[in-house]
């Protein structure tokens, strides 16, 4: 359990941090914003024009995001297929929202091939941005060292799509990848997660769950929840407080209160992500990314915690400078 896990949010800039506070600013997050030429800025893939309310800390990291190029091959298979989302769309998110870092997540749309994070990586600027690969469960050492090589730090095993990966992937590739220092994305449906939990309980590298662990309905009272806050008072796990609209339609009120809780247990391993280009969403049903990022805003109960989430968490976990 963090020494945060019992404490009450309080004030902050954000204003005061309660059930009911969270539910009124996601709501508040939602209306429509009023975009002066200053801060308007459209971009591809995402709703909405206007900046967040709340201010991105500098070198603040969107953990989570995903470039598409037709020119790269799709693997046998897969079951997404976006249209392009191309470095220069990204860019133009993170002048909207504020970010100046971000890791590169591989989706299961190029299989194990990573070719096009890495390029994208490099395009955006390889200081400030890491990749989170997919591999072949048999993947050589040879290939581990040359992706850590390349700005890799870690692996995702993405098992609601088809993939090359599956639950007893984890258990074979997780001391591998601790002992590069990387860890395990997870990207789980609940019955998945309840149906794994001892051999996650178990594993030894660090652990990241994707999606706020894509909690069900029942959210906070779900077998799911109980098993992450086993995972996170166990001290390797980090949760992405992404994709909060996979989970609840805006203005998100069930997210917002799961993003709440998962702060209260274990701020100082939480990170976010904004999910772009939302590869799940239609073209004309994209969330509103600066809501999203407010979303995760209003759930911290000071300047210091959003620092953490945003700035010193995804420094320690990708090896960013601090």
């Amino acid at each position: 359990m963090s020494k945060f896990g019992t404490s009450n949010f309080g004030t902050s800039k954000f204003g005061t941090i309660s059930r009911r506070s969270l539910l009124v600013g996601a709501a508040a997050a939602a209306l429509p914003r009023l975009a002066t030429a200053q801060s308007a800025e459209t971009v591809r893939w995402s709703a909405g024009t206007a900046r967040p309310v709340a201010k991105a800390p500098p070198n603040a990291t969107d953990c989570h995001f995903h470039t598409y190029d037709s020119k790269y091959p799709t693997a046998p298979g897969a079951t997404l297929s976006p249209p392009d989302a191309l470095p220069d769309d990204y860019k133009a998110l993170q002048r909207r929202i504020g970010t100046t870092r971000g890791v590169l997540v591989t989706p299961s749309t190029y299989g194990t091939d990573n070719s096009l994070q890495l390029a994208s990586m490099k395009a955006l600027g390889p200081d400030n941005f890491r990749v989170v690969a997919v591999v072949a469960e048999d993947v050589s050492d040879a290939e581990l060292k040359r992706l850590d090589s390349l700005g890799a730090r870690g692996v995702r095993f993405n098992l609601p799509f088809p993939g090359p990966l599956s639950g007893a992937s984890l258990e074979k590739l997780s001391p591998r990848l601790a002992a590069l220092g990387w860890h395990c994305e997870i990207n789980m449906r609940p019955q998945q997660l309840e149906a794994a939990q001892d051999m996650l309980l178990k594993l030894p590298s660090r652990i990241v769950i994707d999606h706020l662990g894509a909690l069900p309905a029942d959210g906070l009272k779900s077998p799911s929840y109980a098993i992450i806050r086993k995972l996170l008072d166990r001290g390797n796990t980090w949760v992405k407080l992404s994709g909060a609209y996979l989970s609840s339609k805006s203005p998100y009120g069930e997210s917002a209160e799961i993003t709440a809780a998962y702060v209260r247990a274990a701020p100082e391993r939480m990170v976010w992500g904004s999910d772009w280009p939302h590869p799940t969403r239609k073209a004309d049903d994209k969330p509103d990314d600066a809501e999203l990022f407010d979303l995760m805003a209003n759930a911290m109960p000071d300047q210091a915690t959003l620092q953490r989430v945003l700035v010193d968490s995804p420094a320690e976990l990708y090896g960013f400078p601090s």
